[in-house]
């Protein structure tokens, strides 16, 4: 007796409190509260995410009996097979989880079987009441309330906000006890994203890319909008979509937003940054002239321009509206790997943006060396050899457009608590300055003359002045490149002071005429012209000089038929050379004023560049030039007005089929 009163003295007195402590414990069940996701909103507070309550149903394996009885009535209601919840039902854990997410009709099923130890609980889901608009860039959320994919993920932090936690005294049947004791810690809920994104614009460029993807049979397309003066993401459309309430549907590789995650050779549209460095080193301005053959052999290997094509003698300005691969391949061997690869690293390649995005890459940029890489860096002067993201090349292009400031691109605009007080506010924040505003003005204005005299027509939207450069880049192989491109544009708009800037990309498109001015530059133009519109941007008529000639207008990729009907609009006559479909050059170039009725030449792809005997013009009027030249399979260029004095090339020379002979004419 006297060891038992010690033994319960002990017990009682010594260890009483840490007993009581572990005894209560024991019968304290403590159950996880999920807090309220933050909900996810456009710019404009347009919900694109938010969470709703929905049914869950998790077992206590101590409180069943019949566990095959249980998972027999329990499986017709639930996405396990009967084995699968005899599993989960002998678990050791104290409680387990079924399944979340149920219907209503499900969850009242299975309330009213009155199973022991199957307990309902009020559980938050993720729901995207927008379903797939701007999928690739919300992303995904999980069961447990985490974020997966997307933006979703990366604020997932900011947005999960913090669980509580709910204990109730419970005996070893898993009952309640009446008059038990019950802690209930609330949870905080997360906060609310504002986004860059504006859904009408998303919108705009989802059913535009769409269109384009289909009508082209390409494999992907994707559309980027931004605000080129702060960076912000208006709009990230890519097709195919996916919806975001039924992601298991869809594989992980099309979930993945591509404008951020993978790179790809830009082409022609990386013209305009050679061109900016160029400038800004005064190596060039837009009068020099170039020497542009159909071919030019550099560092070991050859430089070509698209379809063999020789421009002959243009001035820079040309060059960037016919782009012309040579001249701008001359151009960056003539700045120097150094000085070319410190351009395109503050223009933002190379190297990652910030965007609050994840799995962003820096993509790919040949470093410079002493020796061995001529050729390499000639290739990237026309965009070839080096590889970029969606985004970067943008950016890039917003640079142009904002004074030569480039900004950090950004998807969240506010961050607000659950209540829509301000938090966060997030500034506009300039990376760098790649080019002076007097370079980047000049370069505006040559993008203008792209769309204007070149092959970026299409992209024109009236009374907007649009800016751009085409692109039809090679996609590269094991040992080279396969016959598969990519054809893209991107600009901006107004030009005088830029409201929009945008990216259009189509992968691998199989048709005809698979070229960035003939199939990206449109759904640009439709994207451009809708989202200006709905900002209330007006437009404006574009002074000219009043003028008793007519214009020669661009018909620069344009098809035959789409070619004649414009000419003959104008009051135009034409000749058209060469077996191919769309307009390659035309004589006279796009914007010079010539007499009514003038024949415009056109010519079309003729395949391999043939060699002809350029014939004497010297003497002749420009009628008479103009058809020796055009008979001959040649180009002109006139300089000048009255009778030919000299040419170049001189006569005998052999040169390239389709070749310009720049001729001088004197009164």
């Amino acid at each position: 007796m006297l060891a038992l009163m010690v033994r319960l003295g002990y017990l009682q007195i010594y260890r009483g409190e840490e007993l009581a402590l572990r005894a209560v414990a024991q019968r304290m069940r403590p159950q996880t509260i999920d807090a309220q996701r933050g909900r996810i909103l456009d710019r404009n507070y347009k919900t694109l995410a938010v969470s709703v309550g929905a049914d869950a149903v998790y077992a206590l394996p101590d409180s069943i009996s019949d566990v095959e009885g249980t998972a027999r009535q329990l499986a017709p209601y639930l996405s396990l097979s009967e084995a699968e919840l005899i599993s989960l039902l002998t678990s050791e854990k104290s409680s387990v989880w079924l399944a979340r997410g149920l219907t209503v009709e499900t969850a009242e099923a299975i309330r009213r079987l009155g199973l022991p130890g199957i307990r309902l609980v009020q559980r938050p889901q993720r729901y995207y009441p927008q379903g797939s608009l701007a999928a690739h860039v919300l992303g995904i959320a999980g069961t447990d309330n985490q974020g997966l994919e997307g933006i979703e993920y990366f604020y997932d932090e900011i947005l999960r906000g913090i669980p509580g936690q709910q204990a109730t005294e419970r005996d070893a049947a898993q009952r309640s006890i009446p008059g038990g004791e019950t802690k209930v810690v609330p949870p905080q809920p997360g906060h609310d994203l504002v986004l860059t994104i504006d859904t009408v614009i998303q919108y705009i460029a989802e059913t535009h890319i769409q269109q384009a993807v289909i009508s082209s049979n390409s494999e992907r397309g994707l559309v980027l909008v931004m605000n080129p003066k702060t960076g912000e993401i208006l709009a990230n459309a890519i097709y195919p979509t996916f919806d975001p309430n039924y992601y298991q549907e869809v594989s992980a590789e099309r979930r993945r937003n591509v404008a951020i995650t993978d790179q790809y050779e830009p082409g022609s549209t990386f013209k305009f940054v050679t061109a900016a460095a160029a400038l800004d080193l005064g190596i060039t301005d837009e009068h020099r002239i170039f020497e542009s053959p159909s071919a030019w052999e550099v560092g070991g290997g050859r430089v070509r321009n698209l379809d063999g094509r020789a421009f002959g003698r243009v001035t820079f300005r040309e060059a960037i509206e016919r782009s012309d691969n040579i001249t701008f391949a001359k151009l960056s061997v003539e700045m120097g790997p150094d000085r070319f690869y410190r351009y395109i690293q503050n223009f933002g390649f190379g190297r990652r943006l910030g965007v609050d995005f994840p799995g962003e890459i820096a993509g790919t940029v040949l470093s410079p060396s002493r020796s061995g890489q001529t050729l390499q860096w000639a290739n990237t002067g026309f965009g070839q050899g080096i590889a970029v993201t969606p985004l970067q090349l943008l950016t890039a292009v917003c640079a142009v457009a904002n004074d030569g400031k480039l900004m950090r691109p950004h998807f969240v605009k506010e961050i607000r608590d659950a209540h829509g007080q301000l938090v966060k506010h997030v500034e506009p924040e300039v990376l760098g300055t790649p080019i002076s505003p007097q370079t980047a003005a000049l370069v505006s204005e040559l993008l203008r003359s792209v769309v204007v005299n070149g092959n970026g027509n299409r992209a024109e939207v009236p009374g907007y002045f649009v800016a751009g450069k085409t692109g039809t880049a090679e996609v590269p192989e094991i040992g080279g490149y396969g016959d598969d491109i990519i054809a893209s544009f991107v600009g901006f708009a107004p030009v005088d002071d830029p409201a929009l800037a945008a990216l259009v990309v189509l992968y691998k498109p199989k048709v005809e005429s698979a070229f960035g001015g003939v199939l990206a530059a449109p759904v640009f133009r439709e994207v451009m012209e809708e989202s200006l519109e709905y900002l209330g941007v007006k437009r404006r008529q574009e002074s000219r000089q009043r003028s008793a000639l007519p214009t020669v207008p661009n018909v620069l990729a344009l098809t035959r038929e789409e070619a004649q009907a414009r000419l003959a609009q104008g009051g135009f006559f034409w000749t058209m050379e060469g077996e191919g479909t769309l307009v390659t050059d035309q004589t006279p170039s796009p914007g010079v004023r010539v007499p009514a009725q003038t024949t415009v030449h056109l010519y079309f792809d003729q395949g391999e560049p043939q060699e002809v005997e350029v014939p004497s013009v010297l003497g002749l009027s420009m009628l008479d030039a103009s058809t020796v030249l055009t008979q001959a399979g040649l180009r002109i260029k006139v300089v000048g007005s009255g009778v030919a004095v000299q040419q170049v090339p001189t006569a005998g020379m052999q040169v390239p089929k389709g070749s310009l002979v720049e001729v001088q004419f004197e009164l």
